[in-house]
């Protein structure tokens, strides 16, 4: 399972980690930093190649900001 090696790896990292210096530390705060703002931006990327995505997009916005929303505690109690 996906979630199991995903401990494991973080198991893994967090050894390495008590190892280094507070120098190497912090270099490994900014190359961490740097790939997850890599995969947000990926992920947004992958969005925006969606058909309709963008203006549906905004329109949820819109829809939101003017209250045009059915609650999600609703929706549990209708269905």
């Amino acid at each position: 399972m996906a979630a199991s090696r995903a401990v494991q790896f973080q198991e893994q990292i967090n050894e390495y980690l008590k190892q280094l210096s507070l120098e190497r530390l912090q270099v490994v705060a900014d190359f961490v930093a740097y790939l997850v703002d890599k995969e947000s931006v990926e992920a947004t990327q992958e969005l925006e190649k969606i058909p309709g995505f963008a203006e549906s997009f905004a329109r949820g916005k819109k829809d939101i900001s003017e209250g045009s929303i059915t609650p999600v505690e609703q929706l549990k109690r209708k269905y």
